[in-house]
């Protein structure tokens, strides 16, 4: 019997966790370092357990009392990739924890990440980031395949990219090493898709970005009302380098979304986007830490979340400004639309600044749809769920419409719509 929380007796998803590992260990890829480094990911999990919220990172999402269970594997589950967001995207797709495509583009190396467990060559990013990292354990402990992509120096994409990782039911565990060249232009669409049935899954992105490029990263989460999923996007940012990071979480039963990101290069810049649709009996967290490294440095966070039925929303974001990182501008904030008396959102913005010469604020809000408003639409003829509709797509489109590519407008848009239809 796996021994965590000492007096204290494990959980089922936890001895699920462990127990599976031992069944699954013969099947995993990789050899040498990286099975040394399962059994340390797993061993961690095991005497430490699942976070509770005496954790303080995770005290809003308890998951050692959410995690009620895990989905069995099932090596049945879909193996095809699913049509892209945009027409026309390249699209690299993973389904049940297994690389099936890849496209062909100029400058772009891809390679299955199966490829590169073995001999050990990532076993530097297989490393936890802390005592609290349930995430990386879990990921570094189950993780199969993924797609590593190169990005040449000086390459433009004149479409998105689609990493699509598809989770139709039962487990799966990815990873997304992504190297950004100089003054690569590019915008990638990180696709978290699943079908209609229960489902448990991990995902990690560990992102380069090199100086001078321009990124525009998406991280698009449709699951089943049935579906955990944990997640992590890691990055670093190069000198003169911009990252413009979109999550938009539109499905899941329980979701935990980190952010976690380095401004290490000077004049480097951060923008953050999110919205999250929240409603049934859901669970959604994302959960950011940015540290400003460097002089003249440049972040900004906004996070809009529309909750209704008796959905639960975290958002804790904690920005760190080092000693020498004078001339940093840093903001954030937190909207939310609370549209039930039986939902909650609980916002925790931090900052850390250790430098004098700053411009850093954060701030949050909690709104219900005005009435004025309301009673404005509906004396010109809108029925009431339609005048309702109108505002929440306001509330939130005003973040969405701040992306260039039309055609990326209309289809998040259209997830909107969709939502819409179903909870308003």
């Amino acid at each position: 019997m796996m021994n965590v929380h000492t007096g204290r007796q494990p959980t089922a998803a936890e001895s699920a966790l462990v127990d599976s590992f031992v069944d699954r260990m013969g099947e995993l890829p990789g050899d040498g370092e990286i099975a040394g480094a399962r059994d340390n990911a797993i061993e961690a999990l095991k005497t430490q357990g699942l976070p509770s919220r005496r954790v303080e990172s995770w005290h809003y999402t308890d998951l050692r009392t959410l995690l009620r269970g895990v989905a069995a594997y099932d090596e049945t589950a879909g193996t095809n990739a699913v049509p892209p967001v945009i027409a026309g995207s390249a699209v690299a797709a993973v389904s049940n924890g297994k690389s099936i495509s890849a496209p062909r583009l100029d400058g772009v190396e891809f390679t299955k990440l199966s490829d590169k467990l073995v001999g050990g060559s990532l076993i530097a990013q297989m490393a936890i980031r802390g005592g609290d990292d349930a995430i990386g354990q879990i990921n570094a402990a189950y993780v199969t395949d993924g797609w590593a992509v190169t990005f040449a120096e000086g390459v433009e994409l004149d479409a998105p990219l689609e990493l699509q990782n598809v989770q139709a039911r039962g487990q799966g565990h990815v990873r997304f090493p992504v190297k950004f060249g100089k003054g690569v232009k590019a915008t990638v669409i990180e696709r978290q898709a699943g079908g209609e049935g229960e489902g448990f899954s991990t995902s990690l992105s560990n992102v380069t970005v090199a100086d001078d490029c321009e990124i525009t990263w998406i991280i698009l989460r449709e699951h089943s009302d049935q579906a955990t999923q944990l997640a992590q996007f890691i990055a670093t940012i190069g000198k003169n380098a911009k990252l413009n990071l979109y999550v938009v979480n539109a499905g899941g039963k329980l979701v935990r979304q980190e952010v976690h990101v380095l401004a290490k290069g000077e004049g480097s810049d951060f923008q953050l986007r999110g919205v999250n649709l929240l409603g049934g009996d859901s669970h959604t967290d994302v959960t950011m830490t940015l540290g400003h490294l460097v002089e003249n440095t440049t972040s900004l966070q906004i996070i809009r979340n529309v909750v209704t039925d008796r959905a639960r929303g975290v958002f804790q974001g904690q920005i760190k400004v080092n000693k020498v990182a004078q001339k940093t501008d840093a903001r954030m904030a937190c909207n939310t639309l609370l549209l039930s008396d039986d939902g909650e959102f609980d916002a925790k913005p931090e900052l850390e600044i250790f430098a004098d010469d700053v411009a850093c604020g954060h701030g949050a809000t909690v709104t219900e749809i005005d009435g004025n408003h309301l009673f404005y639409l509906r004396a010109r003829g809108i029925p009431e769920n339609e005048a309702r509709g109108l505002l929440i797509k306001a509330f939130v489109a005003e973040i969405i419409e701040e992306l260039e590519n039309e055609a990326l407008v209309e289809a998040l848009e259209a997830i909107l719509d969709k939502w819409l239809a179903v909870h308003v």
